[in-house]
C-alpha cells in the first residue's frame, strides 16, 4: 500500500476486509477519509465495484456497521467502497453547527459559494478522486462500476449517474431525496452551496436532470418506507416518478409498509439492492 493511503484499521468479515483509510485530498483540500469492504474472490482477481453514499450526519462507518452488506457481497464478489459524507474540521466558520449543512452534509455536490467552493468538492471527489484511487490500490474492475445510496446519499448516487451518463453499470437508492430544489434540506443545502440562483440548483437535481438528460441511465430501483417521517416535506418519491414516466427512464419504485428511514429499513432490503447491482455488474 503506498504512503498516498493511510491505514487506519482493517477487520476480517466474511473471507474479506474491512479497511478504513484517511488521504490527502487534492479535490477537496485537506484529508479524507472512506472504507472499503474487499471480498474473498479479489484475493485471485479483480471484482466489480460498487460505491455507496451515505446519508446526512453519517460516516464512512456508518454503512459498514449498519448496512448488512459484506455478506452477500463476499458470496456475490463485489467490492464496496464508502466514502465519508463530507470534508471534515476545514476551519470554515460554523461548519458543524447544523446538521444539514457543512460537516457531514456535503450532498454530493461542487459548491461555488465562497468559504465552501475550495472544500465541499464531493462530487468530483466521489466521481474522479475516489475512483482513481480504488483503481490504483485495489483489485477492483474499474470497468464496472455501480453507485448506490441512502437519504441525501440517494440524491447523490442519482446525481452522479445522471451527471456521467453511461459511467454506472446499476444504480439504486434508499429513501432518496428526490427532488432537492423543492424541499427544505435541498433548498439549504443548494442556497449555501450554490447561492440563491436557482437556475444553478437544477444541474444537481434528480428530478430536473431527467426530464433533460438526453441518455437513459440503467434500471432504477428505489426502495421508499411508508412510515419514513421525511417523506412528504423532504423525499418527495411520487415527482421521481412523475419524471421518469414523463421521461422513459425505467424504475421499479417500491413502497414498503411500515418502515422508517433509518438502517433497520436499508439492511432489511440490502440483498435486494446488492443482487440488482450484481446482475448488472457481474453480467
Amino acid at each position: 500500500m503506498d504512503t498516498a493511503l493511510r491505514l487506519a484499521s482493517e477487520h476480517r468479515c466474511f473471507g474479506g476486509t474491512v479497511s478504513f483509510y484517511r488521504h490527502d485530498s487534492a479535490v477537496c483540500g485537506g484529508e479524507m477519509r472512506f472504507s472499503v469492504y474487499v471480498p474473498p474472490q479479489a484475493q485471485t482477481d479483480k471484482v466489480p465495484v460498487l460505491y455507496f453514499l451515505s446519508g446526512l450526519t453519517c460516516t464512512e462507518e456508518t454503512f459498514q456497521i449498519k448496512g448488512g452488506a459484506q455478506r452477500l457481497a463476499a458470496e456475490l464478489g463485489v467490492m464496496l467502497v464508502v466514502p465519508d459524507t463530507s470534508p471534515r474540521d476545514t476551519g470554515i466558520p460554523n461548519e458543524s453547527a447544523d446538521w444539514e449543512v457543512g460537516t457531514a452534509a456535503g450532498f454530493y455536490v461542487d459548491a461555488i459559494q465562497a468559504p465552501w467552493a475550495s472544500r465541499f468538492r464531493m462530487f468530483s471527489y466521489v466521481t474522479q478522486e475516489l475512483p482513481g484511487l480504488i483503481g490504483k490500490h485495489f483489485p477492483a474492475r474499474m470497468d464496472r462500476e455501480g453507485i448506490f445510496g441512502h437519504s441525501m446519499g440517494g440524491h447523490g448516487a442519482l446525481v452522479c449517474a445522471l451527471r456521467q451518463p453511461g459511467r454506472y453499470r446499476s444504480v439504486s437508492a434508499f429513501a432518496p431525496i428526490c427532488a432537492p430544489m423543492r424541499v427544505p434540506w435541498g433548498q439549504k443545502a443548494f442556497r449555501t452551496y450554490f447561492g440563491a440562483d436557482s437556475e444553478a440548483w437544477k444541474q444537481w437535481d434528480t428530478t430536473e436532470l431527467i426530464r433533460s438528460a438526453g441518455t437513459r441511465l440503467p434500471p432504477l430501483l428505489v426502495d421508499q418506507g411508508t412510515r419514513d417521517k421525511f417523506l412528504g416535506d423532504q423525499l418527495k418519491p411520487e415527482l421521481l416518478r412523475e419524471a421518469c414516466e414523463q421521461a422513459g427512464q425505467p424504475l421499479t419504485l417500491r413502497s414498503q409498509d411500515g418502515y422508517d428511514h433509518g438502517y433497520y429499513f436499508v439492511s432489511t432490503f440490502m440483498e435486494d439492492h446488492l443482487r440488482h447491482h450484481a446482475a448488472a455488474l457481474t453480467a
